[in-house]
């Protein structure tokens, strides 16, 4: 299984977003190598670790991969999906995600002066742009050269159908940079599991343009989902809204849902059918990605259509018939 993530941001296994980034933002301030001068070995290794536990539990597909395979299985490219590039997943630099989460700004604060400043550490109050973290002025710590500062990622929309994620997909994008100054086209492959929900991440570590003195930036791909005819998504559920007559309410009727599978979902009713009626087709929602072989369930709701006029003979006949 290798390290436990979850141990390591002090996190419950089922840790939603908000809870991700407290504890990080608590733990990377802890063991920012900045903070620690005296301890600086522990420190970096302790940053280093909470940050690639952050960036595997923070993406949805790299933690998918990460519960199943474990940090073994996400390094060595188990799974599948975009972002692992040979030899499977590589990690992104702790200071590159540290800047980026607090939006290029530093927590500590200023020097002496509590003002924030910006990552790299260049253009304080007249020191002209030195290229140094904390340190590098006598009784600011030992001197640390900064790196190649890592462009801001570039994020698009992958929309898909509710088909394409039901079944699973493969899709090809094809994007432009620059490579060594020259303008190259790549197709970028993301394999898109069944039961992905809208806003899951797909990362491709430095696929932006190779400019110099800057890291190039990640590629992010967001799936959201496109509007479906006939039924609507909610979370592994799928919700589906039937028009019949008054007739069908009173009396009874079958309904037929296009399924996503190709097949029908056939519902025979036999009860009076109120307006806002709702039934449960159980195991005919999304797949569950997490739980390979199960799934949702599909809820049918019934809305009445009423005739619009009657003639004076049919409103006899229907006092005569229905209950007073």
């Amino acid at each position: 299984m290798g390290r436990d993530y979850y141990s390591i941001l002090g996190v419950a296994k089922g840790a939603d977003e908000n809870e991700l980034k407290k504890s990080y933002r608590k733990l990377a301030m802890k063991w920012h190598p900045d903070k620690n001068p005296d301890n600086r070995e522990q420190a970096e290794a302790k940053f280093k670790e909470v940050s690639e536990a952050y960036e595997v539990l923070s993406d949805p597909q790299k933690r998918e991969i990460y519960d199943k395979f474990g940090e073994e299985g996400l390094k060595n490219g188990m799974g599948g999906g975009g972002g692992g590039g040979p030899g499977g997943f590589h990690f992104r630099n702790p200071e590159d995600l540290f800047a980026e989460f607090f939006g290029g700004r530093s927590p500590f604060g200023g020097m002496g002066g509590g003002e924030d400043f910006d990552f790299p550490f260049g253009g304080m109050g007249g020191m002209g742009g030195m290229p140094f973290g904390f340190g590098g002025m006598p009784g600011m710590g030992g001197m640390r050269q900064a790196g190649p500062r890592k462009a801001k990622a570039i994020e698009q929309t992958l929309y898909c159908t509710l088909e394409e994620i039901y079944t699973g997909c493969t899709k090809k994008m094809k994007i432009s940079r620059q490579v060594r100054g020259k303008q190259e086209s790549e197709i970028l492959e993301i394999n898109v599991k069944p039961g992905w929900k809208k806003g899951t991440k797909i990362t491709f570590p430095e696929k932006g343009d190779e400019l110099p003195n800057v890291v190039p930036a990640d590629i992010i791909f967001i799936l959201d989902e496109k509007p479906h005819p006939k039924l609507r998504r909610d979370g592994n559920d799928l919700m589906h809204t039937a028009h019949i007559s008054l007739a069908d309410a009173l009396c009874g009727t079958t309904v037929s849902v296009p399924h996503l599978d190709g097949t029908n979902v056939e519902l025979t009713v036999k009860d009076i059918i109120t307006p806002g009626t709702q039934k449960v087709v159980r195991g005919k929602g999304m797949p569950i990605t997490k739980q390979p072989g199960t799934y949702g369930n599909m809820f049918i709701k019934f809305e009445v259509v009423f005739p619009r006029m009657l003639s004076d003979e049919q409103k006899q006949q229907l006092r005569a018939l229905l209950p007073t």
